[in-house]
């Protein structure tokens, strides 16, 4: 199967997509299966992972519904909150539903850098191992050290790091060096842990004006470190909108990854997710 393996639907009208500026066009407003299956036919796309993007469980069960009647959705990584024990009872239910692949919490989003390490927190990993679940792992380059320390400690949780661990292009771009750290951690990471990583996200942290050269570095890199097998192509549409249309980042995508056989390119475009998400 040819996977795109991270995309969002939302519906702004249901006031929990906290982060979504009311003054944005391109995202404050609806996004369903009938918006994204035209292209999907188009470019030949298989199936799809439906991402959580809003930290609740009603959300959850938004996107479990529409995966029900939406044939092209192979799976939904949702969400659960880690910090009350009691909703771990969420988990049980969804773990159940034949289209729930595992949960994300919105890392990114938390103002404790060590959040992930809490004690408080902890059993919400197990959970995810016990019912045997993935955890998307959602942050910047800042929590690259604590992500390897939770792989750690938990090496059967199947991992996937998102959007590449969101390396700030942009600052690159500007003259920054927002290269080499990252590298590093992206390095330790695929040395040091059995995780995949998800090749999504970056024209959104390149920014206006980014050209295929800019992003080519970080790409490079993530296959170098991880190799096809651990990594998966992701439209992470309809963010991606805000600096490109879906079929221009897949095609800037196919691009990045040239230079790979035909058997590790099909991996990054579709093999390297049914295999980590246990799709059928």
């Amino acid at each position: 199967m040819k996977i795109d393996a991270h995309h969002h639907f939302w519906h702004p009208l249901r006031r929990d997509y906290h982060w979504m500026p009311e003054d944005n066009e391109t995202l404050n407003r609806p996004y369903g299966p009938s918006d994204l299956a035209p292209t999907l036919h188009q470019l030949e796309i298989d199936g799809t992972v439906l991402v959580q993007a809003a930290a609740t469980v009603n959300e959850t069960e938004y996107l479990l519904g529409l995966a029900d009647v939406t044939p092209f959705v192979k799976g939904v990584v949702g969400w659960v909150d880690f910090e009350e024990k009691t909703d771990l009872v969420h988990l049980d239910r969804f773990a159940s539903h034949p289209k729930f692949l595992g949960v994300r919490p919105m890392i990114q989003d938390i103002a404790d850098v060590n959040w992930m390490l809490r004690d408080d927190i902890q059993s919400a990993f197990e959970a995810i191992i016990e019912h045997d679940l993935t955890f998307d792992a959602l942050g910047f380059p800042v929590h690259l050290p604590n992500f390897a320390t939770l792989a750690a400690r938990f090496p059967e949780m199947r991992v996937v790091y998102d959007h590449c661990m969101k390396p700030q292009i942009r600052d690159q771009r500007a003259g920054k060096d927002a290269y080499l750290e990252w590298a590093e951690g992206i390095s330790k990471l695929a040395a040091e842990t059995s995780g995949c990583c998800k090749l999504s996200g970056l024209v959104t942290e390149a920014d206006g004006g980014w050209s295929i050269d800019d992003l080519r570095p970080f790409t490079d890199h993530v296959l170098s470190a991880f190799g096809s097998e651990r990594v998966m192509w992701g439209s992470d549409w309809p963010v991606c909108r805000l600096q490109s249309e879906y079929d221009d980042w897949h095609k800037t995508a196919m691009e990045l990854t040239a230079q790979l056989g035909a058997g590790e390119q099909a991996m990054v475009f579709g093999g390297t997710a049914a295999n980590f998400y246990q799709l059928s």
